[in-house]
């Protein structure tokens, strides 16, 4: 491996093995806290059937730095290593897009697992179907909660790719199975880090605003981790940044009267949706008053009588609906507090 260029904090190697000719394929591979898991990752690149590939890593001030390098190190002469101070998944997606040789970029995070045939199946469904962008259906794992269930199954794409479908999740895009032109980048812009934690949204979003031709397929192509302390974090934050993410694309894109429509059904759902994950996180902690205060505000929306029935059984014994929900939804409990109470 050698050093290319280390200044102002950063620092590029390139192994001695990495592709002297320009890739058809750049891999972009953001990594933050997983030493535990890159090797998986990495190894899910290098049994790809489709082989004419770069891959970048972009070590972002990660604090298991010595951990990560010392897994990494087998790996080194076969990939382009990028290392600087910490500044988020997006800044580090477009440091490695800045530094990325091919036609096409495919975005794995340093946690997921693609299959053999992610990328032949993904590159030929671009090119047959005359894309700019595409996406495919994800194997969740990680979490018992979550596990033999698909990206797709929780959040399923129908139709065309656009902003109104965009906005009313009729289509989510899975950023670890998308493979996109890098010219669409150039030409619309990349990540904005600015929006840290929602930046994948408003790129598609942007994308879809300006017509790209985006598409997606309903076969599973990899492997989505799952894990409480990964970026996607915990339900109230999952909740809270689509709420976030509806505040950046009404505050960045002139949205039309159709987009704007559906952006106010899909804000409230989505500020609801932070109520009732506020509301079930209280009841896992024992602070019934704020558990009942969130249900209730939640309930204003989603108008449901379970939700009527648990607050009206917290008035009278509220330590036994935290019990019963524990009991009846053990797993999503766990997951939604860890140390739960008794």
């Amino acid at each position: 491996m050698q050093i290319i260029e280390m200044k102002n904090n950063f620092e590029k190697f390139v192994g001695a093995n990495v592709t002297k000719n320009a890739p058809k394929v750049s891999i972009i591979t953001p990594a933050y806290n997983i030493a535990k898991y890159i090797a998986e990752t990495l190894d899910s690149v290098f049994a790809q059937t489709f082989q004419n590939y770069e891959i970048i890593v972009v070590n972002d001030g990660s604090p298991d730095t010595v951990e990560f390098e010392r897994v990494l190190e087998p790996y080194l002469n076969k990939i382009i290593y990028l290392k600087q101070p910490n500044k988020g998944a997006g800044f580090a997606r477009n440091v490695a897009i800045e530094h990325a040789r091919g036609d096409l970029l495919a975005f794995l995070d340093g946690d997921d697992v693609w299959l053999p045939d992610f990328l032949v199946s993904q590159v030929e469904f671009l090119e047959k179907k005359h894309l700019e962008m595409a996406y495919c259906d994800a194997l969740i794992f990680g979490e018992p909660l979550f596990e033999k269930r698909t990206f797709m199954q929780g959040a399923p794409s129908n139709g065309a790719v656009t902003t109104v479908n965009l906005l009313s999740a009729k289509c989510s895009v899975i950023t670890s199975g998308t493979v996109l032109k890098k010219s669409l980048l150039e030409k619309f812009g990349l990540f904005d880090a600015a929006v840290a934690r929602v930046e994948d949204f408003d790129l598609w979003f942007r994308l879809a605003k300006n017509g790209a031709r985006i598409g997606y397929q309903r076969e599973v192509l990899l492997k989505y981790r799952v894990r409480p302390d990964n970026l996607s974090g915990t339900n109230v934050e999952r909740a809270e940044r689509s709420v976030r993410a509806m505040s950046v694309v009404y505050e960045k894109y002139n949205l039309d009267e159709a987009e704007l429509k559906v952006w106010k059904r899909r804000t409230a759902l989505c500020e609801a949706a932070v109520e009732l994950e506020k509301g079930k996180w209280c009841l896992t902690q024992g602070d019934f008053t704020g558990a009942a205060s969130h249900l209730a505000e939640a309930n204003k929306f989603y108008r449901q009588p379970k939700l009527f029935l648990v607050n009206f059984l917290m008035r009278f014994s509220p330590r036994l609906t935290a019990r019963l929900f524990k009991k009846m939804r053990p797993l999503e409990f766990s997951f939604i507090s860890p140390n739960n109470v008794e």
